[in-house]
């Protein structure tokens, strides 16, 4: 049993950073809808993709382990801050397991980072909605246009690449 959750964690460690070292892009056909759901925030409140229809979001799954996920963080901070106002909304999906960070954790971390967007807890049916049966690379970011559909599927940390995906939806 043990032996098993290592097993686990260096697989994650591993596929997130060859995700960071050869992190692609992909674009998505412009007419799937992002698949809605009902997370809750660290605070128990629940949010859903539906209640920010009209703006572009932004759904960043990582972990708090993940050091390509730590990197993205700033950068995100700062495309918040800079693209609030023009409808901007990024979500972060934390993948940690509850039993081992908890929400009080996952505040802190959100503090020490100055995280600046809305962090919720993943469920089972987001990441088949999202990833189907595939094993996800993190971080993975998908970018939600203004009508729900998902239009770009940023897998990895690659500086620069978010924003460039966000300004061509934004304006």
């Amino acid at each position: 049993m043990f032996s098993s959750k290592i097993v686990k964690y260096a697989l994650f460690v591993t596929i997130a950073t060859i995700s960071l070292m050869c992190g692609s892009q992909k674009n998505v056909n412009a007419l799937q809808v992002a698949p809605d759901f009902h997370l809750k925030d660290l605070e128990g409140q629940t949010l859903s993709l539906a209640q920010f229809k009209g703006r572009v979001v932004v759904l960043d799954f990582w972990a708090t382990w993940c050091p390509p996920c730590r990197m993205s963080i700033p950068e995100l901070v700062k495309l918040q801050k800079e693209f609030n106002d023009m409808g901007l909304v990024i979500i972060g999906i934390s993948l940690d397991d509850p039993a081992q960070v908890t929400n009080a954790s996952l505040r802190a971390f959100k503090r020490k980072y100055k995280m600046n967007y809305s962090v919720l807890r993943y469920d089972l049916q987001i990441m088949k909605d999202y990833f189907g049966n595939a094993i996800p690379a993190i971080p993975t970011m998908f970018v939600i246009d203004r009508e729900g559909r998902i239009r770009i599927k940023l897998i990895g940390y690659r500086p620069g690449a978010l924003r460039k995906s966000i300004k061509a939806l934004i304006q």
